[in-house]
């Protein structure tokens, strides 16, 4: 399971994602308030990461980092102006955190084919589970 100092760094990196267009959208901060809540942070401690970004921290299980990489697809997803800055930032993100370059291209390229660009996280798992095997 993901601890406080985890989560806080889950939530901040979500953060300066979202900040990759310089301002974040209502829809943005629903969202990202909404991962905040599943995660047990409170309304304060969230918007106290906008000021104060906490240092990442590398999550050790590989299917924690699938479901932050996850996240970030749904985040990035919620504009349905996708810009190439993002695209890079999302695929970095995802080399970051040690995913495979492979499977992260693979969602990128499927991602077009989904409705609303909304790749299922059944779907993502199983590629990512292909790479890690």
């Amino acid at each position: 399971m993901v601890n406080r100092v985890e989560k806080l760094s889950l939530l901040s990196e979500m953060i300066a994602f979202a900040r990759t267009d310089e301002n974040i959208r209502n829809i943005e901060y629903n969202f990202l308030l909404g991962v905040a809540k599943q995660l047990g942070i409170s309304r304060s401690d969230f918007d106290y990461l906008f000021q104060h970004p906490v240092t990442y921290v590398h999550l050790k299980s590989h299917s924690e980092r699938i479901v932050q990489f996850h996240r970030l697809v749904l985040l990035m997803n919620l504009d349905s102006n996708s810009t190439s800055k993002e695209l890079v930032k999302l695929h970095n993100f995802g080399l970051r955190m040690g995913l495979s370059h492979e499977s992260i291209n693979r969602v990128l390229d499927l991602m077009e084919s989904f409705p609303n660009k909304v790749v299922p996280a059944d779907f993502l798992i199983d590629i990512f589970k292909v790479q890690y095997n």
